[in-house]
């Protein structure tokens, strides 16, 4: 009988548990972020790795399911997240991605966005550490707001830039088409 009472008291403790948002790479992601006082849905996450070491968590945060590039360009409001699980990542390694990822992003023609590029690289200048987290809401017809770890670190303004930014992971040329896939919720 104490056996069977404790099978169900097991059973029930497991059934009332709640359920935690989805985790990658020890990770917790939000199901809904809030962004200048609006709230975002998770569309999608993954890993970005490279030679079998796992780098950041990138994940997608849209006001509606998006699974197309298009529909995030078209977007009013989205956000990219960038969860640093690797004390390999530097401030250096991340600037020299990012510069190559812009200029994947625009086919080799980033000089009409560069002051904003610039502007952009300069929130990479501090040391970037394991556990740090990027955000960046990408506001159509405005730009780019940056934040690390929670903190609002600056506004780059410019639609060609937002696009750029956002084509980085999600466009022809993404710094991981797994990763793009698993943001977009393929």
């Amino acid at each position: 009988m104490k056996s069977l009472l404790r099978q169900l008291l097991l059973m029930t403790a497991v059934i009332s548990a709640p359920v935690t948002a989805k985790n990658l790479a020890d990770v917790s992601l939000a199901d809904e972020i809030a962004l200048s006082e609006q709230a975002l849905q998770l569309n999608g996450a993954g890993i970005r790795s490279k030679f079998f070491m796992d780098l950041y968590v990138g994940s997608l945060y849209t006001q509606g399911p998006s699974q197309t590039l298009d529909s995030v360009l078209n977007s009013p409001r989205v956000a990219i997240r960038l969860n640093i699980v690797s004390g390999m990542i530097t401030s250096e390694k991340m600037q020299d991605a990012i510069i190559d990822g812009f200029d994947d992003a625009t086919d080799g023609q980033s000089q009409t966005i560069q002051p904003q590029i610039d502007a952009f690289m300069a929130l990479f200048s501090a040391p970037i550490a394991q556990g740090d987290q990027f955000t960046l809401e990408a506001i159509k017809d405005l730009g780019v707001t940056a934040y690390k770890n929670g903190e609002k670190q600056a506004t780059v303004e410019g639609e060609a830039f937002r696009k750029a930014l956002l084509k980085i992971w999600l466009g022809d040329k993404p710094a991981q088409k797994s990763l793009k896939r698993a943001m977009l919720g393929e």
